[in-house]
């Protein structure tokens, strides 16, 4: 388990996006814009964000660079009435990186290789993509690089890396098909908080994509 901060870190994933909307295998694709549904869906995590921490709470806010992250995180402010430009980005918060399937439909890989999405919504990774010990060491030198953070603090990122972040965090069991500890997948527009190493569900989300 990584080392406990003093704050609390409330790690949130994006709405849907054209890619998820479209089939599309997304990974680390720089800017794939939230759909009338994401919009929604990110709407109602400022939503239950405002009704758990009040109005202008104090948090830190990091974010993934995507900009499905960010559009999130800019209708989150709102609600909170935080300011959006306040928000500091990292790579190491960015989604699985797919390689050469990036930006291609599910379909279409599925019918080359098999299937590419296993029973737990876990992403098989792309031959020339990013493996999930990559993942793991990444975020963790992310919260090694941050852990002396102050307070509480807001994550926006996706679905497969905040899976592995959640897994550091938590000291999940290394999952043995991917070498890497993995929490449980939960729902586009889903936040949990972490609070020294234990998580709690504070709002499950209606999207469905993976990742």
């Amino acid at each position: 388990m990584t080392k406990l901060r003093s704050g609390r870190d409330l790690i949130a994933r994006h709405g849907e996006t054209v890619f998820n909307a479209a089939r599309r295998l997304q990974g680390d694709h720089p800017h794939t814009p939230l759909t009338r549904a994401g919009f929604a869906q990110a709407d109602d995590l400022g939503l239950a964000l405002r009704d758990l921490l009040g109005v202008r709470p104090a948090l830190t806010l990091w974010s993934s660079p995507a900009g499905r992250a960010l559009q999130t995180l800019a209708i989150i402010a709102e609600h909170l009435e935080l300011d959006w430009h306040r928000v500091r980005t990292d790579d190491r918060l960015a989604e699985i990186g797919m390689g050469a399937w990036g930006g291609r439909y599910y379909a279409d890989v599925v019918g080359e290789v098999g299937p590419v999405i296993t029973s737990e919504g876990l992403l098989l990774p792309a031959p020339d993509g990013e493996d999930y010990p990559a993942i793991a060491a990444r975020v963790s030198g992310w919260l090694a690089d941050t852990a002396d953070d102050q307070g509480d603090r807001l994550v926006i990122m996706h679905g497969i890396s905040s899976r592995v972040l959640r897994g550091v965090m938590t000291g999940a069991a290394v999952h043995r098909g991917f070498s890497a500890p993995i929490a449980p997948g939960l729902s586009q527009g889903s936040i949990v908080l972490v609070d020294r190493g234990v998580e709690t569900v504070a709002h499950v989300g209606t999207g469905r994509a993976p990742a």
